[in-house]
């Protein structure tokens, strides 16, 4: 199957902050620590940027079928701008490092680069599902060396170790990633070698270029 991208940045620009849903409010207010021009994304805003009502139910890959709940956002696929790859799940790599995000993929080709970003109202923060396997994504903060604060889909709930902030650039129209139980920015590690090269860790106290900056594109077909 080929995938249609449609950037959610584009679209956050032309219709989000152009012309916003009524009773929506675009933004949360910018917490102290936020770097400096981006701004936390709500729920209501990724959901209306993301169409769901219109996007397909189901996405195929290796012959395999992952399906997105209605109601949420989605499928939505990561692009890192470090190296301008996007995110798979690696569902067959062995433990410990099972479900690791890599930002390997040039194209969109399936469950394996496809996520659904669900808002939590209550505490203002995204779970971020993977379609590969239906699980959750955590942050190994318990791991060590370089593979700690992995991004890992490994999760069947989303607890503290699952919640992320989602913050947009509107100068860069780019997004960046921050978990909420280390507070660090999601950085993709493009100097590793081996496995885990191009991983996702949670490990960065500020945004300072494109380690920790990535475009959401919408998949529409």
């Amino acid at each position: 199957m080929t995938s249609a991208l449609l950037s959610l940045s584009a679209l956050l620009t032309a219709s989000v902050l152009a012309a916003p849903a009524a009773g929506a409010a675009p933004y949360i207010d910018r917490p102290a620590g936020a770097p400096a021009g981006w701004e936390r994304v709500a729920g209501d805003d990724l959901t209306h940027i993301t169409g769901a009502s219109g996007r397909p139910q189901s996405l195929s890959t290796s012959g395999r079928s992952a399906a997105a709940p209605a109601d949420e956002s989605g499928p939505v696929a990561i692009k890192s701008m470090r190296n301008g790859k996007f995110t798979a799940t690696e569902v067959n790599y062995p433990a410990p490092n099972t479900g690791a995000l890599r930002a390997r993929s040039t194209a969109v080709t399936g469950a394996w680069e496809s996520f659904a970003f669900e808002w939590d109202e209550a505490d203002q923060t995204f779970a971020i599902k993977s379609l590969a396997n239906n699980r959750y994504v955590a942050v190994e903060k318990n791991f060590t060396g370089q593979a700690q604060n992995t991004l890992r889909a490994r999760s069947t709930t989303a607890g503290g170790w699952e919640r992320f902030e989602v913050y947009h650039n509107e100068d860069l129209n780019l997004y960046a990633l921050r978990s909420t139980l280390n507070n660090l920015f999601v950085a993709m590690e493009n100097s590793y070698t081996g496995s885990l090269q191009y991983t996702l860790r949670a490990r960065s106290a500020d945004v300072t270029g494109s380690w920790e900056q990535f475009d959401l594109y919408n998949i529409v077909g």
